[in-house]
């Protein structure tokens, strides 16, 4: 693995319990980064700092993304204990009931898109201020193929990570002048605790639609993450990054 300089910069990742933001916490630690990890799983949090080593350049919290007093009280917390904030990875998210549209519940379809899009807007409005106050930042926002493509029966996962995609460039054009840059990811299918939770059937036609024929690993897109993290990503903002084994077409 090529070392990117991370050296002394701050990053929080919500969603960092497990799965791709677990792989991005460890990408960014090794790259030199102070990582925060922000969770609603208390006890995952725990076993992913055991699993991270003691160490003093990692910080746990317990957050739900959907509580702003929540957010601002992890954010002032990570600040204060790293001196600073530059980095932020916004990986909390639920894929929701596997259901066709016309079936789909009403606060299923609610508690989905307050996770994945107001979640990612929550923690973007409270923490990018302190990143634009020092001049120089970097925003990933997780989405998903699904929010280019949209996955049958999965409708308000894909309407969500549309939703990250399309915030994203917002964002992204509104912060260019800031010093900080604003990005998102979209993976197709990762093998991840939350596809081990999709039916196999949904799973099976996912990698059948991969050019690459399998799914893609946490790794490798924590590669692509910690790059979008760093000062060599200097003229992207507001794009969204296709990781979909050759599947995607735009």
């Amino acid at each position: 693995m090529s070392r990117l300089d991370l050296e002394g910069r701050a990053a929080i990742v919500t969603g960092g319990a497990r799965g791709i933001g677990l792989a991005v916490a460890v990408r960014l630690l090794a790259d030199g980064a102070k990582v925060a990890l922000w969770d609603a799983d208390p006890a995952a949090l725990e076993a992913a700092r055991a699993g991270l080593g003691v160490d003093e350049r990692v910080t746990v919290a317990t957050v739900d993304v959907t509580d702003p007093a929540a957010i601002e009280a992890a954010r002032d917390a990570a600040h204060g204990a790293f001196g600073g904030l530059d980095i932020l990875v916004n990986s909390a998210g639920i894929a929701g009931p596997t259901v066709p549209a016309l079936d789909y519940g009403l606060e299923d379809w609610r508690r989905v898109l307050e996770v994945n899009l107001t979640g990612t807007f929550l923690a973007c409005k409270l923490v990018a201020p302190v990143m634009v106050a020092r001049g120089w930042g970097r925003i990933v926002n997780i989405a998903s193929l699904a929010g280019k493509e949209g996955t049958p029966n999965a409708p308000a996962y894909s309407a969500s990570k549309a939703g990250v995609i399309a915030f994203t460039k917002s964002l992204g054009k509104e912060l260019a002048a800031t010093g900080v840059l604003a990005n998102s990811v979209a993976p197709a299918a990762l093998d991840t605790d939350m596809v081990k939770h999709m039916s196999q059937e949904h799973v099976r036609i996912m990698v059948s639609k991969s050019p690459l024929g399998r799914l893609g690993t946490a790794e490798e897109c924590a590669a692509l993450v910690a790059w979008l993290c760093s000062p060599e990503c200097s003229f992207s903002t507001g794009a969204a990054f296709d990781l979909s084994g050759g599947r995607a077409v735009y």
